[in-house]
C-alpha cells in the first residue's frame, strides 16, 4: 500500500468514527430490537415497537423510526418482524439442579401407565452395570389407571438385580424395589421418622413407598453425584429454563456448596442467566446466612442470596400435605415436617438480620400455622428493630388454603408464590384427595389477587415442565393441556392475562426486591426480555401452550436465540 493510499484510508476511518460518534457515547446503542409487538407493563407507555440497549440497561422504548438515531455502525440491530416482546419472564420457584439432573438421568414424565414406567426402567437398567443404583424422577400416578401407588413389587419385575430409587413428580413421595430396602434396612420393623411416614400393606410389609422424611433412609444410601456431575446438572438445569424464555430464576432451596458453583459457573460464563437464591432452612447453611449476610446483585446483578427456604409440610399428590381434617380418600391429616417451636427462633432471627423467608406450605393446616408463625413474628419484631423494615416474607404454593386465611396474606403483606400448572395437574387428583368443599379454597389465583395480595407466578420444575407458556395457559384457562375443564375446577379464580403477564414478570420482580430494575420494560431498567412467537395476549387460549420462546435477552446479552 503507498503511502497516499494510506493517508486516505485513515481520513475514511476518521470521517466514519465521526459520524458515528455524532450520537454521544450515553446515546450510542449495542444492540435495537425494531417492528415489534411490545408490551412494556409500564402504564405510561404500555406498549411500544422498538427498544434501545446500551450495555446491561434499556437506553429508549417507542418507535422503530426513532430508534435508528441510537443507531452506530457497531450496533446490532434485531428485526423482529412482528413478533411480541414481553419484559424478561421470572420463574419464582424453581429446583435449578434438580431439572438439570433431570435432564441428565431416567425421565419418567409423561409416563401413561404403570407398565409404561416400569418398561422405560427396564430399558434404563438394561445399560447399567448390574448391582448399581437405578434412579429417576416424574411419574405421577393419578395419570394411570387405575391411578394407583406403584410398590416395590411392581419395580422387582423391572430389574431385581439393581436398586431402584423412582421419585414421584412433587418430589415429596419416591419408591423404592425390594433390593433398594434391603440395602436401607427398611423392614416391616422400621420406625417412621418425625415429619415422614414408611407406607405398609394391610400386613404390616412396607410397600416400597416412602413419603418425606422417610425417603431420607433410602436417599442416603446412594453415591453422590461428582463434582463434574452437578457443576454439569446446573448448567443444563440452566441452559433448559433460558432457552423457554425464563432471564431470572429464583432458586427453592440450596446448600452453601451449590452456592459457590453456581457463583463460580456465572463467573466463567456458563450460567447466564439470572439467579436469586435461598438456602435450605433450618439448619446450618441457614444459620450461616444469617451470621454473614445476605448477597446482593453480584456479577453486574446476575446473582442474588438473600432468603431461605422452609418445608412445611409434604405434597397433596403423595398425600403429605398437612390438612385441618382427613384426607378424603384415606384416613389421615398429612405431615408437618417442624414444629412451630423449631421455626419461630428461625423467623425471628431472619426477620431482624433482613433475610427474606420463603416457607413452603400446601395443605390448609400447614398454610394456617404458617400464617400464625409469620403474624406472631411480625408483632413481636417491630420494623425499628429489623435491618429491612418491609420483609415481604412469602409462601410456596399457598395450593390449599383455607378461605378464611386468604385475605390474611394482603393483611400480613405476604406473598402468595404459586404456580399455575399445579392445578391443571392436580385436579385431576385434587377432588378425591380433599373432596368438592376444601376444592373451594384451593389454587386461588383470583381470590388471593382481590383480597390484595400479588402473586409471584413460576413452575416448580421439575416438579412440573418449567414452560413459562404452559404457566401462563394454566393462569388464564384453567384447564388442561387438552383443554379439559369441569365446575369442580372452579373457573371464576382464572387471572387475566395483564394479571398473568405481571405475575410472571413484575410481581416476582417484587418479590426478590428487584422492581427498581425488572419487571417492565423502560428506560433505565435492566435490558432483560423474551421475544415470543405468538401475541399470547390476544391468540385463543388453547394455542398459547404452542408459543415458542424466539430469543431471550439477559442483561443486554442475547443468550438464546431460536
Amino acid at each position: 500500500m503507498t503511502k497516499c493510499r494510506r493517508h486516505l484510508l485513515s481520513l475514511l476511518v476518521a470521517l466514519v468514527c465521526s459520524a458515528a460518534l455524532a450520537c454521544t457515547p450515553s446515546e450510542s446503542a449495542d444492540i435495537t430490537l425494531i417492528n415489534g409487538n411490545i408490551y412494556t407493563l409500564n402504564p405510561d407507555q404500555p406498549k411500544a415497537e422498538a427498544i434501545a440497549i446500551q450495555g446491561d440497561r434499556i437506553l429508549y422504548v417507542g418507535r422503530s423510526v426513532a430508534v435508528k438515531s441510537y443507531e452506530t455502525p457497531w450496533t446490532e440491530r434485531i428485526d423482529l418482524e412482528g413478533r411480541t416482546v414481553v419484559p424478561g419472564l421470572t420463574d419464582s420457584h424453581v429446583h435449578l439442579s434438580g431439572v438439570g439432573f433431570r435432564e441428565l438421568t431416567l425421565n419418567l414424565e409423561g409416563a401413561t401407565s404403570l407398565n409404561e414406567m416400569i418398561e422405560r426402567v427396564r430399558t434404563e437398567a438394561a445399560d447399567i452395570p448390574m448391582g448399581e443404583w437405578v434412579t429417576g424422577r416424574g411419574w405421577i400416578e393419578a395419570q394411570w389407571d387405575p391411578p394407583v401407588f406403584p410398590t416395590r413389587h411392581d419395580l422387582d419385575r423391572a430389574a431385581p438385580d439393581h436398586p431402584l430409587w423412582l421419585t414421584r413428580a412433587d418430589g415429596h413421595g419416591a419408591v423404592a424395589n425390594s433390593k433398594a430396602l434391603e440395602i436401607a434396612g427398611v423392614s416391616r420393623t422400621t420406625k417412621d421418622p418425625s415429619g415422614g411416614e414408611v407406607m405398609r400393606d394391610a400386613r404390616g410389609e412396607p410397600t416400597g413407598m416412602l413419603l418425606d422424611r422417610a425417603k431420607n433412609l433410602v436417599d442416603q444410601h446412594i453415591p453422590d453425584p461428582s463434582d463434574e456431575r452437578e457443576h454439569e446438572a446446573l448448567v443444563v438445569g440452566a441452559r433448559f429454563l433460558m432457552e423457554r424464555g425464563w432471564t431470572e430464576v429464583s432458586i427453592a432451596g440450596s446448600s452453601f456448596d451449590e452456592v459457590e458453583r453456581i457463583r463460580r459457573l456465572q463467573d466463567e460464563g456458563d450460567i447466564k442467566i439470572r439467579i436469586y437464591d435461598n438456602l435450605r432452612g433450618p439448619g446450618a447453611d441457614a444459620d450461616r446466612l444469617l451470621e454473614q449476610g445476605a448477597v446482593q446483585r453480584e456479577h453486574g446483578g446476575l446473582f442474588t442470596l438473600r432468603g431461605i427456604k422452609v418445608v412445611a409440610d409434604g405434597a397433596l399428590g403423595s398425600q403429605g400435605a398437612a390438612l385441618m381434617e382427613d384426607y378424603a380418600d384415606r384416613t389421615g391429616k398429612g405431615l408437618l415436617l417442624w414444629t412451630e417451636d423449631e421455626l419461630r427462633p428461625l423467623y425471628e432471627r431472619a426477620l431482624r438480620e433482613g433475610i427474606q423467608i420463603q416457607t413452603h406450605a400446601i395443605g390448609d393446616r400447614a398454610n394456617r400455622m404458617i400464617l400464625d408463625l409469620y403474624e406472631e413474628a411480625f408483632e413481636k419484631v417491630p420494623a425499628a428493630e429489623r435491618k429491612v423494615a418491609d420483609p415481604r416474607w412469602r409462601i410456596e404454593h399457598a395450593q390449599v388454603v383455607h378461605p378464611d386465611d386468604i385475605p390474611r396474606f394482603a393483611a400480613l403483606k405476604v406473598i402468595p408464590s404459586m404456580q399455575a400448572s399445579h392445578a391443571i395437574t392436580d385436579f385431576h387428583f385434587a377432588r378425591s384427595r380433599l373432596g368438592e368443599e376444601r376444592l373451594k379454597g384451593a389454587y386461588a389465583w383470583k381470590s388471593m389477587l382481590n383480597a390484595g395480595a400479588i402473586i409471584a407466578g413460576g413452575s416448580d420444575a421439575p416438579v412440573e415442565q418449567g414452560d413459562p407458556m404452559i404457566e401462563f395457559y394454566a393462569a388464564v384457562a384453567r384447564k388442561d393441556l387438552n383443554g379439559f375443564s369441569d365446575e369442580y375446577w372452579h373457573p371464576e379464580e382464572v387471572l387475566t392475562r395483564e394479571e398473568a403477564l405481571k405475575a410472571l414478570t413484575l410481581w416476582p420482580a417484587y418479590a426478590s426486591f428487584e422492581e427498581d430494575v425488572r419487571g417492565t420494560i423502560e428506560t433505565g431498567k435492566w435490558a432483560d426480555l423474551t421475544v415470543l412467537s405468538q401475541d399470547i395476549m390476544t391468540v385463543e387460549a388453547a394455542a398459547i401452550p404452542k408459543t415458542q420462546n424466539e430469543m431471550t435477552i439477559v442483561a443486554g446479552k442475547v443468550v438464546y436465540r431460536k
